[in-house]
């Protein structure tokens, strides 16, 4: 998909990279050696053959000079953390980092190198499965976020910190963050920005039911998911990850908006049972959350037709129904 924030590179910087990362006799020649993979929301990736024919994958962090929205912000370094935080404490198949550089020496961003995994993505082929294919992955998915959210924090928070006992505090700084990424772009949401404000504030105290900081990657949806032979091969770009309420993974969201489709199969997997009323309500929050995200993000990527604005308007409607504020009209 296409985004401003893909920072592109020529063959040669691509090159540099490479005998940096890999040393120059690794250096592809010829022709067609690195391909983007197209599929990435925010980062250009490159898939690059090797001159001794291994195929890795290079990421590049958005340049410096294109806003992005505030959690966006050193979304590679909280990503590397990640991968090694999951590498060294979980099972979970993650990809290995090769290299990564954040000199801003050869490229004015962050970049690093991993292997390419001979998978399919799982959002490109799901269509094509059967209900019971589809089910078994989502219960693979359930049981490794399940796995990841195992992992207790020091605290609420970005993983560097700094910290907060009050998951309250943190989530609705990390929702206002973002009206506030929509007000200094003029992003029209359907409604006023004080009415989502004082939405989250009537229903805040739901929040306090949260007490232990686990890691959550917020993000683990199918286009992150890559698989091979009915198994889940890697889980891929962890850029949003931090320590917060595992209610908040994204793959939750159906529970409250059928859109973002059945939620059975995950939560079998992830051993979860029929949310509480206090945890819908907790979920609708972050579903909140999520939608004025995807509203807004549009236009700091520069999206250029309004499939994905329309369908988040509509969803964020839909939430806000939920929270007792139905569209005016």
């Amino acid at each position: 998909m296409e985004s401003i924030t893909k920072n592109r590179q020529s063959p040669d910087v691509l090159r540099a990279v490479i005998a940096r990362a890999y040393g120059p006799g690794q250096v592809p020649t010829g022709d067609a050696w690195a391909t983007e993979l197209g599929h990435g929301l925010f980062n250009v990736a490159y898939r690059i053959r090797l001159r001794d024919g291994a195929e890795v994958v290079l990421k590049i962090a958005p340049p410096p000079h294109v806003e992005v929205m505030t959690y966006e912000r050193g979304a590679m370094a909280i990503e590397l953390a990640t991968l090694e935080l999951l590498a060294t404490r979980t099972s979970v198949p993650v990809p290995e980092v090769h290299f990564a550089d954040r000199s801003h020496e050869l490229i004015d961003a962050d970049y690093f190198f991993m292997p390419y995994v001979d998978a399919d993505n799982l959002a490109l082929v799901k269509d094509g499965l059967t209900p019971a294919e589809r089910d078994a992955y989502n219960e693979q998915l359930g049981a490794a976020n399940r796995e990841i959210n195992s992992l207790a924090g020091p605290g609420f928070g970005p993983l560097a910190g700094p910290y907060d006992p009050s998951w309250r505090r943190v989530f609705t700084g990390l929702v206002e963050d973002v009206l506030a990424d929509g007000e200094r772009r003029a992003v029209d949401i359907g409604r006023e920005y004080d009415t989502v404000r004082t939405v989250l504030a009537e229903h805040a105290t739901a929040l306090d039911e949260v007490t232990e900081p686990r890691l959550i990657e917020w993000d683990l949806w199918d286009g992150n998911v890559m698989v091979r032979d009915g198994k889940i091969a890697c889980v891929i770009d962890h850029e949003r990850a931090f320590y917060g309420d595992p209610l908040m993974e994204v793959c939750f969201a159906g529970t409250q908006l059928p859109a973002f489709g059945d939620p059975t199969a995950f939560m079998r997997g992830y051993g979860r049972a029929e949310l509480t009323e206090n945890e819908r309500v907790r979920r609708r929050l972050y579903c909140l959350h999520l939608m004025l995200i995807m509203v807004i993000e549009t236009v700091y990527r520069g999206h250029t037709d309004s499939h994905a604005y329309d369908f988040a308007r509509g969803e964020l409607d839909t939430v806000m129904a939920l929270l007792g504020r139905a569209a005016e009209r």
